[in-house]
């Protein structure tokens, strides 16, 4: 929850590398007119130009910075003191490129260190998890009927005064895909059960439903026609029908990345608007395996009142219900007031299908499924079939029923009673419906005509029984406050969930990682190509309409876009819980949307870039640029394109997606060594030629890695140039080659030296900031040490691998069934070790059989320079069994403790504990996980999302991938062996804690900003995030855009604990407050208003909305038109 460095290290850990590379192709260019002469002028007057622009700015904005000029002054003498204000050899070279002249010091704001400062919040009643889990003994006693829970009796008077009040929710869980695919599913099941709704639900007006998938929906929606529309709004209205949630799916809540989770919330919602007119209330997931409270918080910012969750730990249900805390309002961990509190329903028992929800006792709640009666497909497997309901039987099959309801409401504070009734594809056939309403509706006649039961029975809606729940205890409709019978306060997660025995859930943080990783690859693309076409419409009208510009289908392809990443959020998707033929289709889906949404950033940026605007034409069969790199197919890793360098200037456009100024490595292929890099001004560039390896220690001769540190202004491009040409400031990197500790020959490399270390040693790679020991035998890193203080701390890499019980009962898709304790990882052979050294980056690349790490170091003052990246590329395609995982052991003395994030949204506190088995402390890490004791914290950031651990003090493990060969029982019927070539990759940060007193106020003076685009004139608070700028629809028909997008930004929480000292941020913090206007350098804001995260509620207009005001944590949006 703490932001420190490690949010901001890689531009957050959220976006893991988004600089994309954008290269030109040369036959578009007339270089007649001199390429540095005219533009080099203009550029100079530009650059003053900002620069007094900015010092207006800050004389009329930060008057309090008067006050601490003289501390600035003391500050800035002892960092001169310390010769840590400027980087090495930039001032010689009168051009600073390693890193733009930074505040020594981060200015924050002293109020913004107060969030990191305050402790958890617990309300007076309230429950924390965490003490939830040091409660519970996690024993598994034989409960009787309800096999993980007790026996529930009640006195039959109980009910005299205020009658039981029961709502029957009939629903149909409709996976998005598991073991069909999304459209297979459709064609055999979906379409029929939404056909039939409107039929059946027309029969009989008492008759309800929920639905809550719009990915299915929105596709039947399309194929029927006006008069079955309007038959569907007539049920909205009426209440017979209600949209619940009303996301693109139901979400998987432990892989899935917040960005993703809020733009398939927008996209649900967003087609609900435009199509239905329909806001949503209460969230329903009763499929998800085990619960976020990202995820709570996000339908409360929606605008939703109500939530239910389903798949929870058994052991904490039958606590929860033990207590009558069943329904509670959650609350953020980080949370003041009760300001982000939904009300939650937790179902109390096994499952959502209709033997778990009637009541306790599932052999006799199948007997009121009347789908299972005897003749059909289905049956009980307890052995006692349904009887359907006659005048002979109804007086005991109501006694029956009503039994079972009154103990489960036993387990709640109120009379009102909730009870689904359906199953994942249930009322496909006209049968099934006619089957379950009319059997129940007699039972609800019989039920409300003898008041001697003290009983009023009914089908609802989710939100019809929540409406009765707070109608019971004196709450408000839809706002949270509490009550008469106060419900408790809960905070904390839902995680790792146990459906049985020590049956653990933790398999899925990792299975299918190779398109756990393709997930963030196009939500990254994603994200910039939103931001870059909002602010290329909006340019665009600045300068008239181009009639070039493709603004429609570049829409239609963001939106195909949207929705197949938000399909993939979906619990059997991203969790890689699909049969293998689904998991391909999923693949397929990102792969193309991936391939098109570099279509609209090539055809934004292209617009952005030019010059000479009228000069704009869009050619998609031949585009002015290209994107660096390509995926072959959707289950290849992708490739560098490669660059051809000749006389002529070749131009290079790196694209800054984020909200800060960017200085950060860039790495093309090229086919020449000998290369000019030159930014926009003409001036040479540092940069680093270094070998393209075909294995271990063969390298290519006809193409080369070329790297520079390139700049970028906030949502910026820069404008690069490569020359053929001899240039003493392009360096070529060293070698050693190394095989069990020792120097070994291999054939020597064109253009590339070889270096020796002659004694026992360990290598040494180092930049300003760190300093690494890596074992020459092993080739892993073993220490590392921090330049600020010259402290060491052994932080020792390794690898595991884990096999699966012997038990009847495997490890698969789902479950993580450990044999015992890892093995490390040893093989038979000593792997070759390749050192490599060079100006800008040094790494080490170390070949095992199943393994290929490589860890690299940047020499680059600033953020990137700061940690250590690891990238692994796993293929565990041979073996039987086995789970491999990377270990990092280091000294720090963490306990029991560590700290995993939910969703890349917020830090939540872990323990691990010696009750419970190995694979119930493993928890999903979304973007990092981190130890820390009073002097010091490791941070693992991860570009994608994997299950992590901390089973010894000062360990980190993180698992890689799985291959297991058997089905775990739980549906898919298979186990994962379709495992492929998978790169993991990680920035591994080591930081020291302080007290938080070292925050002060500094000026700052920029850099120039050199580059052809740059929206804003400086950038965002370091605290805030822009999450999206996405482009709304417009309501005219043929899927166009219209002016307005959704701007949602996400205040981060600021830890002042951590030096920002040599950060490499340029940026400050501001109370949480961004003047809009003030920031956008050409563009104007034409309109802005508050409205609900998903834009269906617009909230009171702001005194002046010109000023976006967020508190720590906050996510807003905002309905925003540029001109």
């Amino acid at each position: 929850m703490k932001l420190s460095r490690q949010f901001t290290v890689l531009g957050s850990a959220i976006f893991c590398v988004v600089i994309f590379s954008l290269y030109l192709m040369l036959d578009h260019i007339d270089y007649s007119k001199n390429p540095n002469g005219e533009r080099n002028q203009n550029g100079q007057l530009g650059i003053l130009q900002d620069k007094i622009d900015h010092l207006e700015r800050l004389l009329a904005e930060n008057n309090e910075i008067i006050a601490n000029i003289r501390d600035s002054v003391i500050n800035l003498r002892e960092t001169v003191k310390d010769g840590k204000m400027f980087p090495e050899g930039s001032m010689s070279q009168g051009n600073g490129e390693l890193l733009p002249p930074a505040p020594a010091l981060l200015p924050i704001h002293s109020e913004d260190c107060q969030f990191a400062a305050r402790t958890y919040s617990k309300a007076a009643d309230g429950v924390q998890m965490l003490d939830v889990y040091d409660l519970l003994s996690f024993d598994n006693p034989d409960g009787g009927v309800w096999k993980q829970g007790f026996d529930i009796s009640y006195q039959d008077n109980e009910w005299d005064n205020e009658p039981l009040q029961v709502f029957v929710v009939p629903h149909s869980h409709n996976d998005p895909g598991w073991l069909k695919t999304f459209d297979d599913y459709y064609r055999d099941q979906t379409q029929h059960i939404l056909n039939n709704m409107v039929v059946k639900l027309h029969e009989d007006s008492r008759r309800k439903m929920i639905w809550s998938e719009i990915s299915y929906f929105s596709k039947w929606w399309d194929g029927i026609d006006e008069q079955k529309r309007d038959a569907v709004k007539r049920l909205i209205e009426s209440g017979q029908l209600e949209v619940a949630t009303g996301g693109w799916v139901m979400p998987d809540e432990a892989n899935a990345h917040y960005f993703a989770l809020i733009d398939q919330l927008v996209e649900g919602h967003q087609w609900l608007e435009r199509n239905l007119g329909v806001k949503p209330k209460t969230g329903w997931a009763v499929d998800p395996f085990g619960h976020s409270p990202t995820q709570a918080y996000l339908l409360r910012q929606a605008g939703l009142s109500n939530m239910l969750i389903q798949r929870v730990h058994y052991s904490v249900k039958k606590h929860f219900a033990s207590q009558k805390t069943l329904e509670f309002f959650w609350r953020q961990n980080w949370d003041q007031d009760s300001s982000s509190d939904i009300l939650c329903h937790m179902m109390p028992f096994y499952s959502y299908d209709v033997p778990h929800t009637c009541g306790p006792d599932p052999k006799i709640c199948c007997q009121f499924d009347f789908k299972r009666l005897p003749g059909g497909r289905i049956s009980c497997p307890w052995r006692i079939p349904p009887q359907a309901i006659t005048d002979n039987n109804i007086q005991e099959r109501v006694q029956t029923l009503l039994d079972q309801y009154r103990k489960k409401s036993k387990l709640f504070r109120t009379n009102v009673l909730l009870a689904p009734l359906g199953d994942d594809f249930r009322y496909t056939e006209a049968v099934e419906w006619d089957q379950q309403f009319e059997n129940y509706q007699k039972l609800f006649d019989y039920m409300n005509s003898h008041p001697e039961l003290h009983v009023q029975a009914q089908f609802g809606t989710i939100s019809d029984y929540f409406e009765a729940l707070r109608k019971s205890t004196g709450m408000d409709p839809v706002g949270m406050n509490v009550g008469q019978l106060a419900f408790p306060v809960l905070s904390g997660d839902l995680f790792t969930y146990a459906d049985r025995d020590d049956h653990y859930w933790s398999g899925y943080f990792t299975s299918r990682p190779f398109y756990k990783r393709l997930d963030r690859v196009l939500e990254s693309h994603l994200r910039a190509a939103e931001v870059l076409y909002s602010l290329t419409l909006a340019n665009i009208q600045k300068y008239g309409q181009p009639s070039d510009y493709p603004a429609v289908d570049n829409y239609k392809l963001l939106t195909e876009a949207r929705r197949n990443l938000g399909l993939f959020q979906h619990h059997d998707a991203i969790a890689g819980t699909g049969k293998d033929w689904v998991v391909v289709d999923y693949g397929t889906r990102l792969y193309h949307s991936i391939l098109n949404v570099k279509r609209v950033i090539v055809s934004s940026a292209h617009w952005l870039v030019l010059k000479d605007k009228p000069a704009y034409y869009h050619d998609p069969s031949n585009p002015f640029l290209q994107m660096d790199d390509v995926q072959p197919s959707q289950d290849a890793l992708p490739r560098k394109t490669i660059l051809e360098v000749g006389e002529k200037p070749r131009l290079l456009v790196a694209c800054n997606p984020t909200e800060q100024a960017r200085t950060s490595m860039v790495t093309v292929y090229v086919t020449t060594p000998k290369v000019r890099v030159l930014d926009a001004l003409g001036h040479v560039v540092r940069a680093q030629v270094s070998a393209v390896w075909n294995d271990a220690s063969h390298a290519a001769t006809d193409v080369f890695q070329l790297s520079f540190v390139a700049q970028a202004a906030p949502l910026g491009l820069s404008v690069y140039q490569l020359m053929e040409g001899m240039e003493p400031r392009t360096e070529a990197a060293k070698y050693m080659f190394l095989q069990d500790g020792m120097k070994i020959s291999v054939s020597k490399p064109e253009h590339f030296s070889q270096f020796y270390q002659q004694d026992a040693a360990p290598v040494h790679i180092e930049n300003p900031h760190l300093k690494l020991s890596i074992s020459k035998a092993t080739g892993l890193l073993e220490k590392m040490r921090l330049k600020e203080d010259d402290s060491e701390f052994l932080v020792k890499v390794e690898f595991a691998w884990y096999g699966t019980t012997s038990n009847k009962d495997k490890s698969g898709a789902y479950l993580f069934l450990p044999d015992k304790e890892a093995t490390i990882y040893s093989p038979s052979q000593p792997p070759v070790v390749r050192v490599t050294k060079g100006p800008l980056f040094s790494e080490v690349t170390t070949t095992f059989p199943h393994i290929t790490q490589n860890l690299r170091l940047y020499n680059i003052h600033g953020v990137e320079g700061q940690s250590v990246e690891i990238c692994n590329t796993v293929d565990i395609r041979g073996e039987i069994n086995r789970e491999i995982a990377m270990r990092i052991t280091s000294d720090l003395n963490s306990k029991d403790r560590f700290f995993t994030d939910l969703n890349g949204y917020q830090v939540q506190p872990r323990k691990t504990m010696a009750k419970l088995p190995l694979q119930a402390n493993f928890y999903p890490m979304t973007s990092m996980v981190y130890l820390q004791d009073s002097g010091t914290r490791l941070s693992l950031l991860t570009a994608q999302s994997l299950g992590a651990a901390s089973l010894k003090s000062g360990q980190l493990e993180v698992i890689m991938d799985r291959r297991l060969n058997q089905d775990d029982n739980r549906g898919l019927g298979q186990g994962v062996l379709d495992n492929k070539i998978t790169a993991n990759s990680f920035r591994l940060l080591l930081e020291k804690r302080s007290s938080a007193e070292e925050a002060h106020i500094s000026q700052r003076s920029d850099a120039p900003s050199l580059i052809p685009y740059s929206p804003l004139s400086a950038s965002f608070p370091c605290d805030m995030h822009l999450v999206n700028l996405r482009a709304i629809q417009s309501k005219e028909e043929g899927g166009g855009p219209s002016e307005q997008a959704a701007l949602i930004l996400h205040r981060k929480g600021f830890d002042c604990g951590f030096s920002n000292r040599n950060t490499g941020l340029l940026c400050t913090t501001t109370r949480g407050k961004i003047h809009l206007e003030k920031l956008l350098t050409d563009l104007k804001v034409k309109s802005i208003s508050h409205v609900s995260l998903s834009l269906m509620h617009t909230h009171s207009s702001d005194a002046n909305p010109q000023e976006i005001s967020l508190k720590p944590m906050e996510i807003r949006t905002y309905r925003l038109q540029l001109s």
